[in-house]
């Protein structure tokens, strides 16, 4: 017999990680910064650097917006046309990896609002690329009640979730991603772990 599952063990593990204390923000690393000045002096192969570096977490990020493989690739192209189109303006007053957030951000945002919501499941084999080939079915029925919560939570919750917890910033990054505050963040991220319970318990029952 199946164990219980309960609101608890379904979204615990987002609570924990979204309130463990996380690294301090660090300014833009070095590699980054030389390849940024470089596509401004128009080499394009610094730019194919930085893709390369960050298309993984921007299709990860786009793809929990969009919750769709072949839309998710369109986004995150889309993202990295904009950063290029831009570069020249970046003046590193944050990270490069900020910036280009919350280029991310503002690009799934624009995608939703002029499309429909997906109806498409979510693949189970990306939903959570740690999870183990051996994950059990009542597993992957816990992170599909979850994955359904996420995208029914308002905008700047859910995007302040995402940010946190599956990409790991801190609060700081977070605000500076969102144009907002730290105190708002903090906010958004409460409000967003009570309602991800709520539903999480709605789809239970």
């Amino acid at each position: 017999m199946a164990a219980t599952v309960t609101v608890e063990s379904l979204v615990s593990p987002l609570v924990l990680a979204a309130t463990r204390a996380t690294r301090p923000s660090s300014g833009m690393r070095e590699d980054e910064r030389e390849a940024v000045e470089a596509c401004q002096r128009g080499e394009r192969e610094a730019f194919d650097r930085l893709v390369e570096r960050f298309q993984r977490d921007v299709y990860r990020l786009c793809y929990r917006y969009v919750n769709n493989h072949e839309d998710a690739n369109d986004v995150a192209q889309e993202v990295f046309l904009k950063a290029y189109r831009a570069i020249r303006r970046f003046r590193g007053d944050s990270s490069f990896s900020t910036w280009l957030y919350r280029i991310a951000v503002n690009t799934c945002l624009n995608f939703r609002s002029a499309r429909k919501p997906q109806t498409e499941e979510l693949p189970e084999a990306l939903a959570d690329p740690r999870a183990g080939v051996a994950a059990s079915l009542e597993s992957d029925e816990q992170a599909r009640r979850v994955r359904d919560a996420i995208r029914r939570l308002p905008e700047k919750q859910r995007a302040t979730l995402i940010l946190k917890v599956y990409h790991d910033l801190t609060h700081e990054e977070v605000a500076r991603i969102l144009g907002s505050t730290v105190g708002t963040v903090k906010a958004n991220l409460f409000h967003a772990l009570g309602n991800l319970r709520k539903l999480v318990l709605e789809a239970g029952e």
